[in-house]
């Protein structure tokens, strides 16, 4: 078997279910386990990404706008590594290639045909069913109820303990700088689950356009800054879109310091099994007290 992954969760979910040996192919963000790097890239973002978040965000849309498409799949380099099974996805235009850029692709240029499996996690229930699609893709059904069974155990000694927290607090979790954008999908339900009240995104729905005055008003006692694509360290250097507005020091979250930055990147915004960590980095940001800080400098870190 010959497994592409073009989504860096599905590439990490591969891992997980013991499968590494079998992946001949990967996307341009396909980074976890690091010897991935190694594997050919069967993507490309369409423009620069080396820009501000307000950069970025031009680029995305002026890209949907010409081309559909956020990223371009190397047709030639796929075909040539022949693969069986070919994992991306289907729910977000600007989050990896889309199920029509591969499909395209294997038409023009295939003459096998690989089975094109494309992942939809809008909502934690989602990233279970994604979980057990790639295991019955790849041929290891078995292993599906022991990777999940394992990620909901760990995840509900996390919400039992969260749950019993004397506070819950009123978090704003923001997945893009600037433009302003909250965090949807399945973070709402992971801020419920570590014991916080969510003040902006629904789950299982798209992560919606904010303004300041939004932010402002709603005045939340926990704010966590966690854009998309973004590590630690790029995450802080773009803080000035927030931190240099006029109310900033005004807010509650600021002024009792409770104000953090997020690794997007690695954990909140990848729907595989880093999720489970991703809810623990959660609870530990709204309860230090219950939660040991295991995943600071990591997940997540204090903005001072």
């Amino acid at each position: 078997m010959r497994i592409v992954s073009l989504i860096a969760s599905a590439t990490e979910t591969v891992d997980a279910l013991g499968l590494s040996r079998f992946l001949v192919g990967r996307s341009h963000e396909c980074d976890y386990p690091p010897w991935v790097r190694s594997l050919p890239a069967c993507t490309k973002p369409r423009f620069r990404t080396s820009g501000d978040s307000r950069s970025i965000d031009e680029g995305v849309k002026n890209s949907l706008r010409e081309a559909g498409s956020v990223y371009e799949v190397l047709e030639d380099a796929l075909a040539s590594l022949r693969p069986d099974v070919i994992l991306t996805q289907s729910q977000c235009r600007v989050c990896a290639a889309s199920v029509e850029d591969v499909e395209r692709a294997v038409s023009a240029k295939f003459d096998t045909h690989p089975r094109v499996v494309a992942l939809e996690p809008n909502c934690l229930a989602d990233i279970f069913r994604d979980i057990g699609r790639i295991a019955d893709a790849c041929g290891v059904p078995d292993r599906r109820d022991r990777l999940a069974g394992e990620m909901k155990r760990r995840m509900d000694e996390v919400a039992a303990r969260a749950k019993h927290q004397p506070e819950r607090p009123r978090v704003a979790c923001i997945e893009w700088q600037e433009p302003l954008m909250a965090a949807g999908n399945w973070v709402p339900e992971l801020v419920e689950m570590a014991g916080g009240r969510n003040l902006f995104g629904a789950a299982g729905a798209h992560s919606p356009w904010i303004s300041w005055d939004d932010l402002v008003d709603a005045d939340p006692d926990v704010l966590l800054v966690m854009p998309c694509g973004y590590g630690l360290e790029r995450t802080r250097s773009e803080m000035y879109w927030l931190d240099r507005r006029q109310q900033w020091g005004s807010l509650r979250a600021v002024r009792n310091g409770s104000t953090y930055i997020a690794d997007g990147n690695l954990y909140f915004h990848r729907p595989g099994p880093r999720i489970v960590d991703s809810l623990l980095a959660l609870a530990e940001v709204l309860h230090p007290r219950a939660f040991p800080p295991s995943l600071k400098g990591k997940a997540w870190l204090p903005y001072e």
